[in-house]
């Protein structure tokens, strides 16, 4: 059955008919052209197709299409501000933090998403609480933290070290 749905993707308002079967990603990446999100393993275990759907990072692989009718999507590409790269992204290229770079779209969305649970203080499994349970501060992501929390994105080409230096710094004064 198909189903008419809108999606405002980069800020911009998209219609289009989808069958009830269709994943976000099908649908971004075939349906509308939008091609940063990458197929990997379809099965939400790369997080290549990582985006921000409503503000919060999604595997776009195990999400269905008309589940998310009126979200806003941003992808990597999205995030920049006209010709200005978005902060994270800029700290991945200046620390290298990519190869072949088909991860890197997935990977820079997981790391805004991200530094942005931290900013909230959400703690991870790794987060050692202060007095009271406190959660973590944004200033106290450690390469273990960093790590912990982007363990559901995958580089193929271990690039790892790079990534985990290139968000470091973005959440050490990028003015995200």
């Amino acid at each position: 059955m198909d189903t008419r749905i809108e999606l405002r993707v980069d800020g911009e308002q998209r219609s289009l008919t989808v069958d009830t079967r269709t994943t976000l990603l099908d649908a971004l990446r075939e349906r509308l052209g939008v091609t940063t999100p990458k197929k990997g393993c379809d099965h939400g275990q790369c997080g290549s197709c990582t985006v921000l759907l409503d503000g919060r990072r999604a595997t776009t692989c195990l999400a269905l299409a008309v589940a998310h009718a009126g979200s806003e999507i941003t992808t990597a590409a999205g995030l920049a501000d006209g010709e200005e790269l978005h902060p994270v992204a800029r700290a991945f290229l200046e620390h290298d933090g990519l190869q072949c770079g088909y991860c890197t779209p997935g990977q820079i969305c997981s790391a805004v998403g991200m530094l942005d649970e931290a900013e909230a203080g959400w703690p991870s499994s790794v987060t050692e609480h202060g007095e009271g349970g406190a959660a973590l501060d944004e200033s106290e992501l450690d390469d273990e933290e960093i790590r912990e929390r982007m363990s559901g994105n995958l580089c193929r080409c271990g690039a790892y070290a790079n990534i985990v230096t290139a968000i470091r710094e973005a959440a050490n004064g990028s003015g995200r």
